[in-house]
């Protein structure tokens, strides 16, 4: 699922990072991430699950769920650092992914029509430990050695690429990528 993006520069754009757990990292942090925040309130938890890959409708988030998510969301961004620059993960981190992973996850339920939906109402208890759990999937499965950075200048988005040539360096070809292209094709003319 692709999130539009819209930077300061007011050039919005379309980045899909390929795993629940990384598209959370997209709504802010700390450090460098503070810019970016989007969960202020606990009502932001349940607009952020809403467009997300979850498409919740309905989340019951209280003050101290939200604190918890967001210590959740700072483990993520400290264990996909650490997984793309090719570090160990610091124990914190895992310890931090592993709490919120044992708590109880959304309810998946099928609907008349035959899709998947999730059981309502939900919690943002039961955001983040759906959102953990995909962390440790994504981080010990198949696909963990593909965890990118944007190779893009000054672009710190966070991919897992599912390609099938594991080539992908971009966090979106629609930004990073055609200003990569843009560059190295004014470099050539020289």
């Amino acid at each position: 699922m692709s999130l539009t993006l819209h930077p300061r520069d007011g050039v919005s754009f379309r980045f899909d990072p390929g795993a629940l757990c990384l598209e959370f990292l997209v709504s802010g942090g700390v450090g460098v991430y503070v810019h970016y925040e989007t969960l202020h309130e606990p009502a932001d938890l349940a607009r952020w699950a809403a467009v997300s890959r979850l498409g919740l409708a309905e989340v019951d988030t209280t003050a101290d769920e939200l604190a918890r998510a967001k210590a959740l969301r700072a483990a993520l961004w400290g264990l996909a650092g650490d997984r793309v620059h090719g570090r160990t993960p610091r124990q914190a981190d895992v310890d931090a992914v592993n709490r919120a992973a044992a708590e109880p996850p959304l309810t998946p339920v099928m609907t008349a029509d035959g899709l998947r939906s999730w059981a309502a109402p939900a919690t943002g208890g039961q955001v983040a430990a759906t959102v953990a759990r995909d962390a440790i999937e994504l981080f010990t499965g198949p696909y963990a050695d593909r965890v990118r950075e944007c190779a893009g200048d000054n672009c710190a988005l966070i991919f897992v690429d599912t390609s099938r040539p594991g080539s992908r360096r971009w966090c979106s070809m629609e930004r990073c990528g055609n200003r990569h292209k843009v560059r190295a094709h004014r470099s050539r003319e020289g």
